[in-house]
C-alpha cells in the first residue's frame, strides 16, 4: 500500500491511442466485455495488455480500470474510499474484447495464470477487499464458462499442492471508472508500483 501511494506522480506523456485497437479491428465484429479483479488493477491491466497487444490484433480491444462488486449504497466511490475497505468495492479491470479472437474461456484461464487465486483478499503484501480475486460474470454464459475453467484450472495447477482456489465469481454490478490517473498507469510509469504476484504461474 506504502509503495503504491509513493508511486502516484505523473510520469511523461503519454499516448493512450498506442494500446488501443485500431478502428477497423474494433468494428470488424460484434465486443463482449470481461471484468475481473486480481489485487492492483495496475498489475492486472498492464499483464493482459503486454499479452494481448490491441494494435496486434489478438482480441483485446480496449480495457479501462475501475471499481465494482461494492455496496449498493455507495456510487461513484474515490480510490481513497476504495482503500480504506469500507465500500468493499474491488479493484477491477474491464476488458472490451472480440470473442473471434480470443475466447472468453481464454481470458479465465489467462487471469488466473497471471495472480495469486489462493489468498483471501490478499496479493502480496496487498491486503484487503479490495484486493480480492474475483470474475465478474456479464452473461449466464460466462458463468458457466467461469466456473467450468476454475474447476479445470484447481485440478490441474492448485489440487496437485493442497491449494484452494478462493476466487468469487459473482454476476458483475455498477462498474465505476477509477480516476484517470489509474488508467494504463504502469505503461504512463514504468518503474510505478506492481505486485509481485502480477507474473505468469505457469
Amino acid at each position: 500500500m506504502l509503495g503504491r501511494l509513493r508511486s502516484l506522480l505523473f510520469g511523461p506523456a503519454f499516448d493512450p491511442s498506442s494500446l488501443r485497437a485500431t478502428m477497423s479491428s474494433a468494428a470488424s465484429s460484434s465486443t463482449e466485455v470481461a471484468t475481473f479483479a486480481a489485487g492492483c488493477f495496475w498489475g492486472v491491466e498492464h499483464i493482459f495488455l503486454k499479452h494481448f497487444p490491441p494494435k496486434e490484433n489478438k482480441g483485446i480491444l480496449k480495457t479501462a480500470v475501475g471499481y465494482t462488486g461494492g455496496k449498493e449504497t455507495v456510487t461513484n466511490p474515490e480510490y481513497r474510499q476504495v482503500c480504506s475497505g469500507e465500500t468493499d468495492h474491488a479493484e477491477a479491470l474491464r476488458i472490451e474484447f472480440d470473442p473471434t479472437i480470443v475466447s472468453y474461456a481464454e481470458l479465465v484461464e489467462f487471469f488466473y495464470r497471471t495472480h495469486e487465486p489462493t489468498t483471501v483478499n490478499r496479493q502480496g503484501n496487498d491486503r484487503g477487499t479490495q484486493y480480492r480475486s474475483a470474475i465478474f460474470t456479464h452473461t449466464p454464459d460466462q458463468l458457466k464458462i467461469a466456473l467450468a475453467v476454475t474447476d479445470e484450472v484447481q485440478q490441474k495447477h492448485f489440487t496437485p499442492k493442497g491449494e484452494k482456489i478462493v476466487t468469487q465469481i459473482v454476476e458483475v454490478g455498477p462498474w465505476y471508472d477509477a480516476e484517470d490517473y489509474h488508467q494504463l498507469y504502469l505503461f504512463k510509469n514504468p518503474s510505478g508500483y506492481q505486485c509481485a504476484t502480477h507474473r505468469l504461474h505457469w
